[in-house]
């Protein structure tokens, strides 16, 4: 009898519908607690939006940063031949002060690493740490709820609107695996690392190689190759490194060969450099301080801190063409699987994919601990004498995610094309297509790793090399450019934007657009669409499609919400706590203010010239509303110094036909230089009641263009 009652309550514990977690219902919901989803989580925050629900598939928040072990940062740009930094701004640069104050309290300088490539560095751990407290505020007083360790199951959807979405338990959830969760919200942001929302809601997106028939980009291919439309940039599994002293040599991977490194044989593991000539300075190159995480050897710290991070190409993993036994895995789980993309495979499968990427950063490894390390001798700072870093906590001692510059792109408004960004030039002028909608500024060259294997003896069951395929490697540059609001925005699909990297460029953009700031920069920017959207009750394509709309979102993100503003027009030498920040960026957005077209710098102290003066008032005269129709100007000089080719005539006689200037010299002077005297003047005689502030300045100095943009900023926005 009891053994009948057991049995009965077992078959009714058996008949019981899954474990379910609360339905929650919320104002945003953001998929990817990656370092684009918490930018966008605060910025909504910051903007009023009173509930936010921010999932991630780990515990650890910040994305690049942290769980796909990313620490150094490499964002730089080239500016009068050298190379540095691209200018940080807005909630990327807010992350970079936390960086550098959290490495002065724990080792005594801001820059510990002497990394090749960036000048900032941070462990994992601590990077996972800084996006926790920057959130904290927000969490604490309830406006942020993140739920961590989810991955996304499906995708609700009413009349092509997302509306929900449920979740199942992630490898790294502690909830039981017939858990779910399912979360409603009015707007959903897609910062997942391969777009699994956009993909199963049903929205339009991209995966693999562009066509040059879509696009028209000059170096997309024509038909696809033989890895067809699996081809990717490859993902990374970037072991962390750090010194012991002793021989640290892991055990041998399985599947190691010594000849998967044969390309790599001549490239220096170690070169003693201790950063100086700066970041891509070529005799610091090597495998070793390519991304160099703290060096205490010339910063005399204690022993024990020296470490390294490896994202390097002998160990990327391509995702087209794959090793048989990978091909033979995924089969046996679903006929067909092991011709999808990456991003249309299923997380199990996903998973058989993540393994072998992981073995072949353990092949590297070792063969840097072994083979190169014999080849070149033995020194201090061998690979040999370093082990595997437990900071990630992991069985494997690996990251808990791999570094993916690629992944799905979604079908937006705006895709941003090659063409649109790409300059023959090795230093960066402005891009061929500076979109009105900007959000951000940015640049980096196109830079694919070796997106092809190269198999010993053509056989998929042998040891590989990567190989660059075509147009697709990392020598391709791009101008300085903006990603447009649009971008964010899908063709067709309510309820739902773009985040990380799943927003509207081509791969080829990809490969350039995909850095740890630039990724913030979209965050931050999704964050201010959907808290406007929010408050105004209307779908995000309406803000992001008429110029109202777009206005106040480019304002609200120059001006910062609560941190510093967001650089929208590239400028190189314009920063967020310059008092003209917002009108070099919104008037040159606008066009009321013009760059010089050989040049990224605004040059603030540099006097403004009368020539300029005079194009800028009428910039900002055809921008307002009454603006009158240009003048049809006589063949003819009118002053003797403005001949008809001069690139100022126009300008300045359309301004004086507009204005009431009175009787002129001879000589207009275009180069000359400004007193304040001169704005006050120039303005009145335009309409403008001008500034009384200004008359003050009349016996003043010479007006720079700092002080110019700033004032005529106010003329525009009164």
């Amino acid at each position: 009898m009891r053994a009948i009652l057991l049995a009965q309550l077992l078959l009714s514990f058996l008949s019981l519908p899954p474990l379910r977690a609360e339905i929650v219902e919320t104002d945003l919901l953001i998929v990817g607690a990656d370092e684009s989803g918490c930018a966008a989580a605060m910025q909504a925050a910051r903007l009023g939006v009173k509930r936010i629900v921010l999932t991630n598939d780990h515990e650890w928040l910040g994305g690049q940063f942290s769980t796909q072990g990313i620490g150094p940062i490499d964002e730089w740009t080239v500016v009068e031949g050298k190379r540095v930094n691209f200018p940080r701004s807005g909630a990327f640069l807010e992350i970079i002060d936390r960086i550098r104050a959290h490495n002065r309290l724990t080792y005594g300088i801001a820059t510990p690493g002497n990394s090749w490539c960036g000048t900032d560095t941070i462990e994992p751990r601590a990077a996972a740490a800084i996006f926790e407290e920057w959130l904290a505020p927000y969490v604490a007083s309830g406006v942020i709820r993140i739920e961590r360790g989810w991955e996304v199951q499906s995708v609700a959807t009413e009349n092509d609107r997302v509306t929900g979405v449920t979740f199942s338990p992630s490898i790294f959830s502690k909830a039981t695996p017939d858990t779910t969760l399912e979360i409603k919200a009015a707007l959903t942001l897609d910062s997942t690392d391969l777009g699994d929302v956009i993909r199963l809601s049903g929205a339009a997106y991209m995966a693999g190689p562009d066509l040059r028939s879509r696009f028209d980009e000059p170096s997309a291919p024509e038909t696809l190759g033989k890895p067809g439309h699996q081809e990717m940039n490859p993902l990374s599994w970037c072991p962390l490194l750090r010194e012991t002293g002793r021989d640290s040599t892991i055990p041998k991977p399985p599947r190691y060969d010594e000849r998967s490194f044969a390309n790599w044989a001549t490239a220096p593991p170690w070169r003693e450099w201790d950063g100086s000539g700066g970041i891509y300075n070529m005799a610091g190159w090597c495998i070793y301080t390519h991304r160099r995480m703290v060096d205490r050897y010339h910063n005399d710290f204690a022993p024990g801190t020296e470490a390294v991070i490896l994202n390097w190409p002998a160990h990327g993993y391509q995702l087209g063409t794959l090793p048989q036994h990978v091909v033979d895995a995924l089969e046996a789980d679903e006929a067909g699987a092991s011709r999808k993309n990456l991003v249309e495979m299923n997380h199990a499968q996903r998973r058989i994919i993540y393994d072998d990427a992981k073995q072949r950063a353990l092949e590297f490894v070792y063969y840097l601990q072994t083979a190169a390390h014999d080849r070149v001798g033995d020194y201090p700072q061998s690979f040999r004498y370093m082990e595997l870093a437990g900071d990630y906590g992991t069985a494997d001692r690996l990251p808990p995610k791999p570094y993916l510059r690629e992944g799905l792109r979604l079908e937006a408004l705006h895709i941003l094309r090659e063409q649109d960004v790409r300059t023959e030039s090795h230093e960066p002028r402005w891009a061929k297509t500076m979109v009105s909608d900007g959000v951000f500024g940015w640049q980096f060259n196109l830079d694919f790793h070796p997106t092809r294997r190269e198999f010993v003896d053509n056989d998929p069951a042998k040891p590989w090399i990567g190989k660059h395929h075509g147009t697709r490697d990392w020598s391709t540059d791009t101008d300085r450019a903006m990603f447009p609001l649009r971008g964010l925005v899908p063709v067709k699909m309510d309820g739902l934007l773009g985040c990380s990297k799943n927003i509207g460029v081509t791969s080829l953009v990809q490969s350039a657009l995909r850095l740890h700031g630039q990724m913030m920069h979209v965050g931050s920017a999704a964050g201010t669409l959907a808290a406007l959207s929010l408050r105004n009750k209307v779908n995000p394509r309406e803000i992001a499609t008429t110029p109202e709309g777009v206005t106040e979102v480019q304002r609200i993100l120059v001006r910062g919400a609560g941190g510093p503003g967001t650089l929208i027009w590239p400028w190189h030498d314009v920063h967020p706590e310059d008092l003209y920040f917002e009108a070099a960026n919104l008037l040159t957005i606008a066009g009321i203010w013009r760059p010089d077209p050989d040049s990224v710098l605004f040059e603030p102290r540099r006097p403004m010239t009368r020539g300029e003066l005079a194009g800028a008032l009428v910039r900002l005269r055809e921008t307002m509303d009454g603006a009158p129709d240009k003048p049809t100007l006589p063949n003819a000089v009118h002053f003797s110094d403005l001949p008809l080719d001069h690139p100022d005539r126009e300008a300045v006689e359309t301004m004086l036909r507009w204005g009431n200037f009175g009787e002129q010299k001879a000589t207009f002077d275009p180069d000359g230089h400004l007193s304040w005297g001169d704005l006050n003047r120039w303005l009145f005689a335009m309409g403008d009641p001008g500034f009384p502030t200004l008359l003050g300045k009349s016996g003043g100095g010479v007006l720079t263009r700092a002080e110019c943009v700033e004032y005529l900023r106010r003329v525009w926005t009164r």
